[in-house]
């Protein structure tokens, strides 16, 4: 065999393979920051099962961004993080490690240590062979949908599918399971779709499975609470547990400081996030979480000026701490100074924002938020209204784009602009 069939002949293997290489993930550089860093704050202590997933993700993460020798790294802590934790030095878990590593060492340009990673990947594939030929084998449907639910937004409904079948054949695997039921949970929040007495159904067991999971019990705590029941003496048990779990950003703190803000008191989930910290006062998650406090207690109530100072100063902090990531933390400062009537510094984020290559979703987020601080904080009807066009034109299904809509042809008539809004509406297609 020639050295270009040989050569075609590894890159057409390299293709079959189920790796993150090869599961058309979203790899824009600014996605991939952010995704970084949201890695970062999930956390690597012992007893995650779910810790060589997340060191796969990160070398593949790492290796986009033209770390390769970090992404080595990590694929190896990988493999040895599935060793300690199936108790096990080989197994069906590392066929998507292996295809990372025959990737990895293909681009790098060692083809011989490529082929070796193929073979040890037909190896295990031989010796734990898939249920059925149109079928993978479990292990790599439960990783491929943690990686899908955890990396990409748009495909959250297939991870919950590829959990769905990994579950039909290995059902004593309870990570799995309350992933799915977190998946489905997710989904359910976001389109309302499907019953909520199923959904909550489908947690309790999940619950009594995972009684460690923290974060599960916390998301089915605040489903009892937004139907009107009393939550406080549960919500208060479970942040005493919350706080003796290392930090995460699954430890459950963020979604308990939701519950105490909205169905306890936003002071005791100041004074919660406060405690975390001043446990782990080099934690960065944890400074966001206590941001995150500061934010509604100055949204919703009117604090002393020693709060308000604290929240920008944290907010501040935050954004240092998250380079690529701060982007949605930069509007919500930007909302505190307008709310504290610094519309001046408002100005000057937003500007700052605006001229920034963003991608479409950020776009519409960004139009949106600035229309409706023109609107109420600068009393600038009419150019409220063109971003709310510009909101719009984004070829984006979302929220934001909905509420525009709606705003322009609510706010169309009283305008100098009505007939070029309703030329636009006229024309306008979905995305």
């Amino acid at each position: 065999m020639s050295a270009t069939q040989s050569q075609t002949t590894l890159e057409s293997q390299l293709e079959a393979l189920q790796c993150h290489f090869t599961w058309d993930l979203e790899t824009s550089e600014s996605l991939l920051l952010r995704r970084r860093e949201n890695l970062e704050d999930i956390g690597t202590e012992e007893g995650n099962s779910w810790l060589g997933h997340i060191y796969n993700l990160r070398g593949f993460v790492q290796y986009k961004l033209g770390f390769t020798e970090d992404a080595q790294s990590f694929f190896n802590k990988a493999a040895e993080a599935f060793s300690k934790i199936r108790n096990a030095d080989e197994g069906p878990w590392l066929v998507v490690n292996y295809g990372n590593l025959a990737w990895l060492h293909h681009h790098l340009g060692d083809q011989a240590e490529s082929q070796a990673y193929l073979s040890k990947v037909n190896t295990l594939m031989n010796k734990y062979p898939s249920p059925s030929q149109d079928e993978l084998h479990p292990e790599i449907y439960a990783e491929k949908a943690w990686t899908l639910m955890t990396f990409s937004r748009e495909q959250k409904k297939e991870a919950a599918d590829y959990f769905q079948r990994a579950i039909r054949k290995q059902p004593d695997m309870v990570e799995w399971n309350t992933s799915y039921v977190l998946e489905l949970m997710y989904d359910f929040r976001q389109n309302n779709e499907g019953l909520e007495a199923d959904i909550l159904e489908k947690m309790r067991i999940a619950k009594e499975q995972d009684p460690e999971n923290l974060y599960l019990a916390v998301l089915y705590l605040q489903q009892y609470a937004k139907k009107g029941e009393r939550i406080e003496e549960e919500a208060r048990e479970l942040a005493g547990k919350v706080l003796r779990n290392p930090v995460s950003s699954y430890s459950g703190i963020r979604p308990l400081l939701g519950v105490y803000i909205n169905h306890v008191s936003i002071d005791e989930a100041i004074d919660l996030a406060e405690e975390a910290l001043e446990k782990h006062p080099d934690e960065r998650y944890l400074k966001k979480c206590l941001a995150h406090c500061y934010k509604w207690k100055i949204f919703r109530e009117s604090p002393e000026q020693s709060m308000i100072d604290r929240a920008i100063s944290l907010h501040e902090e935050v954004i240092s701490l998250y380079p690529d990531s701060s982007f949605v933390k930069k509007i919500t400062l930007a909302k505190i100074y307008a709310k504290v009537n610094s519309q001046d510094k408002a100005d000057q984020i937003y500007q700052e924002l605006l001229e920034r290559d963003l991608e479409p979703a950020d776009k519409q987020m960004l139009y949106s938020t600035y229309a409706k601080h023109l609107f109420f904080n600068r009393q600038d009807r009419e150019g409220s209204l063109r971003y709310h066009v510009k909101v719009a034109k984004i070829p984006l299904k979302s929220i934001h784009r909905e509420n525009s809509i709606t705003t322009l042809k609510k706010h169309k008539i009283q305008s100098p602009m009505c007939r070029e809004i309703e030329e636009f509406l006229a024309n306008l297609q979905e995305p």
